[in-house]
């Protein structure tokens, strides 16, 4: 297709077309290029934060939220007053972010070109066979969105300068054992308390609610009643663990792989030390003197083990004759490592050796040779793991051949399952959130419901699910979101008005009934007429009580009870009933070390101290915030 472009364009028609279009911009493109439209959605001390940046965060959050959440995010993302939310705390993270950089650009807090390159090394996203492998790293940070490596390298510098400002910051706080015994106190509380639950369900039959209710209900929640945008994408899938299963490996291929890797099917030689070691002191001739003696005395046939155990400085091995128990060649001191692999035989001691802990007797107590796993106990496995290597090739130049052909044809995925020997399958109708795998990943649902595939009808760029499976996505139907008709949700509707209404006159009688309580008015005959009772509950516990949640948070809250006052609320449980909660004696809690608790208070600290510094700087700084507004429908 792009050769079929080159060639057209270079017919006399085209060229005219492409000379008028040249003119166009010079006589009036450049003034609109110069004078572009201003889309930030905030500037901080003089720097803008762009929309696309504010998008790129907001997407991010709500993919966040649907893994966390799953399908009840749907209810959640249905709410436009959450959603408005959503964006302000967003939009509010990348004002306190560019604070952050400005004021650690200020304190000068840099992070090294050679830093950052140790970092990238170490990461094991990029690592293969446990190395850096930098075809791994480029492939994995374009699957990322960052389509040159010095953005990525940018992205974590920044993001390395915020970590290190806010934990410097919040290290240096810490909590004391009475803010410990304090908190503990509180928390084991008991509080002697009676409660009365009023039940919403009898007046339920008293409630009347009219069509014109529920007409009106419907016309001002019309957002509650919206089914979900749908999608059915056709989709092209490679799968790095299906190739594998179509690999022939050779005993050939077989053999020169355990030929050039044959370090790792070898164990090297063990031996097993013991030593008496004495430190230099303050005299280190006098200490290879103490050595030279007990070295006489061992040939002398004297006790290694006794000798250690009575004069080795090093206390831990001392006390078990000098064992080191086995070491292998490279794990120790240069020094001493040479001498403990001279040693020829079993039993053999070394003359005096100087390392930089001091001298040593080293006596070799049991050795095990070298040892080469024979090829035919590894073959199986090493016929796995070419398979594996290869279709992991494979995958990857699969992979770009997909990216290249689905980009060059995008209105079509026939020509790029060509391309890659697959075929086009089509999805079961899909939501935003609640499919099946590879759906339920958020990558894929954001290139799913992107403009690129949702209004311009286009392959998606390909998408790395994981290690092992890669796709692109096109559209096959879509059906817009819509509100359902009144008929459908009427009787959903008035099932809920009803039970408003009957919170509401609940509400009202736990209101009397509170009134009365604090008044010291017989409550009996009120309590008789709603049909509930007070139940009387002893030392309730802040956690862990039988008694309801709500009741027992609603207890908590209320303050101590004192002579000629009553210490009493209501509190809405999570069914629509009422209680009217009294809170009639408090008992202290003890108070008990745990070092948890110290740990609890400094996190909590820490996070204030973070929050009063960000509000110190927002204090400080020129902050321009733009409305942020909700996307538009685009169908």
């Amino acid at each position: 297709m792009l050769e079929n472009i080159r060639e057209n364009s270079q017919g006399t028609i085209a060229k005219v077309i492409l000379g008028l279009v040249i003119l166009t911009f010079a006589v009036a493109g450049i003034g609109s290029y110069t004078n572009s439209v201003d889309t930030s959605v905030a500037e901080v001390n003089g720097e803008k934060i762009s929309l696309q940046t504010f998008e790129q965060a907001y997407q991010a959050q709500r993919r966040r939220m649907q893994q966390q959440f799953g399908e009840m995010f749907d209810t959640l993302a249905a709410n436009p007053e959450y959603m408005a939310n959503l964006r302000n705390s967003v939009l509010e993270n990348l004002i306190n972010e560019k604070l952050l950089d400005q004021n650690a650009n200020e304190l000068g807090i840099r992070v090294s070109d050679a830093r950052l390159k140790e970092i990238i090394r170490k990461m094991p996203e990029f690592q293969v066979d446990g190395k850096f492998d930098n075809n791994r790293y480029l492939a994995v940070i374009q699957q990322s969105g960052f389509f040159q490596s010095s953005d990525f390298r940018d992205y974590l510098r920044t993001e390395m300068i915020r970590r290190q400002l806010t934990q410097t910051l919040v290290a240096t706080e810490f909590s004391t054992p009475y803010q410990a015994n304090l908190l503990q106190s509180l928390q084991n509380q008991l509080r002697d308390i009676r409660f009365a639950v009023i039940g919403a369900a009898q007046f339920k039959e008293k409630v009347e609610v009219s069509d014109d209710e529920v007409k009106t209900y419907y016309q001002t929640h019309q957002d509650r009643f919206q089914t979900q945008e749908q999608v059915k994408v056709d989709y092209i899938a490679l799968n790095a663990d299906k190739l594998s299963k179509g690999i022939q490996i050779t005993e050939d291929d077989i053999k020169n792989y355990y030929q050039e890797n044959i370090a790792r099917y070898t164990q090297p030689e063990q031996r097993r030390i013991a030593h008496i070691l004495i430190e230099f002191g303050d005299d280190e001739d006098a200490a290879k003197k103490q050595a030279e003696a007990l070295l006489a005395k061992i040939k002398q046939g004297e006790d290694f083990a006794k000798l250690a155990q009575e004069n080795s400085a090093d206390t831990l091995s001392g006390e078990n004759g000098g064992d080191l128990d086995w070491i292998e060649k490279g794990s120790m001191d240069e020094a001493f490592d040479e001498a403990a692999f001279a040693l020829k035989e079993v039993g053999e001691v070394s003359d005096v050796v100087k390392s930089s802990f001091g001298f040593h007797l080293i006596k070799l107590t049991d050795l095990k040779a070298e040892k080469i796993k024979p090829l035919a106990e590894v073959k199986d496995e090493l016929k796995e793991k070419l398979a594996k290597e290869k279709a992991q090739e494979k995958f990857f130049e699969l992979q770009q051949q997909l990216a290249q052909v689905s980009f060059e044809y995008p209105d079509s995925l026939d020509d790029a399952a060509g391309a890659v020997n697959a075929e086009v399958q089509t999805s079961t109708w899909l939501k935003r959130a609640g499919n099946p795998a590879p759906f339920d990943n958020a990558k894929v649902i954001d290139a799913i419901f992107s403009d690129v595939v949702l209004t311009e009808g286009l392959n998606s760029d390909v998408i790395e699910v994981n290690d092992n499976l890669a796709i692109v996505v096109r559209l096959n139907e879509y059906q817009e979101a819509k509100i359902k008709p009144l008929s459908e949700v009427k009787e959903q509707i008035k099932a809920m008005l009803i039970a408003e209404k009957a919170t509401q006159a609940t509400q009202a009688k736990a209101d009397e009934l509170l009134a009365a309580l604090k008044s010291a008015t017989h409550v009996d005959e009120l309590l008789s007429s709603v049909n509930a009772q007070f139940v009387e509950k002893s030392a309730v516990a802040r956690f862990g009580s039988d008694v309801d949640a709500a009741i027992v948070k609603a207890a908590f809250v209320l303050p101590h009870p004192v002579e000629g006052k009553v210490s009493a609320s209501t509190v809405t449980l999570a069914n629509g009933d009422l209680a009217v909660v009294q809170v009639q004696a408090v008992t202290a809690g003890e108070a008990q070390a745990n070092p948890n608790v110290m740990q609890q208070i400094t996190s909590q600290l820490a996070q204030s101290a973070y929050q009063s510094y960000i509000n110190t700087l927002k204090a400080d700084a020129k902050i321009i915030r733009k409305e942020v507004k909700a996307p538009a429908n685009t169908f």
